[in-house]
């Protein structure tokens, strides 16, 4: 494809979003993201943020960060399999483990790099993944990259999860068969209906997007 060729498919792919309503410009702040946003001249209320609790400007985390960069500066310099692990990273593992009653944690960027990367740890080719309905983009894309069958659940149906899962599993197709959730489905507020007990004919393990 010529220059000139791409220069028209890009606008007339771009012209096509902007008719559609689906072109999105990215708002730029101006100031920290808190409870009132600056963008422009403008003073706006932020309903838009994943600071629930505040943290991004909480005054305590603010010393602690300019506290640990006088001591290791503004990055760790490489990624954490090579030399990129510090002690503070250990540290909030071991912290957050302790937290949850876990066996150990690990910190990662987002939560969408822990779903890309926990799920396709997790699965494969040969296994199955039974997905709420209203999951996380990101829960969907770690699910596409494990290249699993992905058997998609009503919302919180639990009668439509086991009687998938119990297809599933008497298919004698899959190696291992994992429901995935969302803990806290962000655009409507509900929780994970999952039982506390799992009887299920199915591997019962849960992936909750960490929030």
């Amino acid at each position: 494809m010529g220059s000139r060729a791409l220069d028209k498919f890009l606008k007339d792919n771009l012209a096509e979003l902007k008719e559609k309503g689906l072109y999105s410009e990215i708002d730029v702040l101006t100031g920290s993201n808190g409870p009132i946003i600056q963008l422009g001249n403008k003073d706006l209320i932020n309903l838009s943020s994943n600071n629930y609790l505040g943290l991004a400007t909480n005054k305590r985390m603010m010393e602690a960060a300019k506290k640990a960069i006088d001591k290791y500066g503004v990055g760790a310099g490489a990624v954490r399999t090579i030399n990129g692990t510090m002690d503070i990273h250990v540290e909030l593992e071991e912290l957050l483990a302790k937290f949850k009653g876990a066996e150990a944690a690990i910190a990662l960027q987002s939560g969408f790099n822990c779903n890309a990367g926990a799920i396709s740890a997790i699965m494969d080719k040969n296994d199955a993944i039974l997905s709420d309905q209203l999951n996380h983009a990101s829960i969907i894309d770690g699910c596409r990259l494990a290249g699993s069958k992905i058997i998609v659940y009503k919302h919180s149906d639990m009668d439509d999860l086991y009687n998938k899962a119990k297809e599933a599993r008497e298919s004698g197709k899959y190696n291992k068969i994992m429901v995935v959730t969302d803990g806290v489905f962000s655009m409507d507020g509900d929780i994970a209906k999952l039982p506390e007990e799992v009887a299920w004919p199915v591997v019962p393990y849960l992936m909750q997007r960490c929030l």
